[in-house]
């Protein structure tokens, strides 16, 4: 008799995998749209508008930019997420006010708190499958992880 491992725990890596590579995408198109869509003097006087400093717009561009690259390649995941968990506990800040539903005046909470949720389980369960692995100090190549 043989035994193998049953498909659940051969896909487990996958379901890290989906989370990262989607969350990696939002926070990109969050990134592009205070860049190309909203501008940044435009992003900076909504900031203002929400009690922020209109400086910190660049920060955030930086990390959305940054932590959506690191999620979808898979490059230092639970950092990426750590970061963008605190981006996402002050964007929760302007939405608080305005209900639940994010269809809502002004946007509710609903969605900075499901990115806040679904970046809290990336930073728990990891890179999951086809990380890219940075090479650990004196190592000169780069390697895909899987699993």
């Amino acid at each position: 008799m043989t035994t193998s491992k049953p498909d659940s725990d051969r896909m487990v890596s996958y379901g890290p995998l989906v989370l990262r590579v989607s969350l990696g995408l939002v926070f990109l198109a969050h990134a592009y749209a205070k860049a190309r869509i909203f501008t940044f003097a435009g992003t900076e006087q909504f900031f203002e508008a929400n009690h922020f400093p209109g400086w910190t717009v660049y920060p955030v561009f930086a990390a959305e930019l940054i932590g959506g690259l690191a999620l979808v390649l898979g490059v230092k995941v639970r950092w990426a997420a750590a970061v963008l968990f605190a981006v996402m506990i002050g964007a929760l800040k302007p939405h608080l006010g305005n209900g639940w539903m994010f269809t809502g005046a002004g946007g509710g909470w609903e969605y900075p708190a499901f990115l806040i949720a679904a970046l809290g389980a990336q930073w728990a369960m990891g890179a999951g499958a086809w990380a890219l692995a940075l090479p650990k100090r004196g190592l000169g190549e780069r390697s895909v992880a899987r699993g």
